[in-house]
């Protein structure tokens, strides 16, 4: 399973699981993903630090 921010892989049975009102199921990494995403609504494309930013724009990690 992914991190819904970051991208990240999440090993089995760490992480954070959020669910929402209607239902939906987000997986984070870390509490650092659930605050940017939910709190600050952040996305995870725009964030410099994620993997989905470094996949979206093309970016070689080092």
């Amino acid at each position: 399973m992914q991190c819904h921010f970051c991208g990240k892989e999440i090993p089995k049975g760490k992480g954070i699981m959020y669910v929402k009102a209607d239902g939906k199921v987000f997986y984070f990494c870390s509490s650092k993903c659930k605050k940017n995403a939910l709190k600050l609504g952040r996305v995870g494309r725009k964030v410099r630090w994620t993997k989905k930013y470094r996949e979206f724009h093309k970016k070689v990690s080092k």
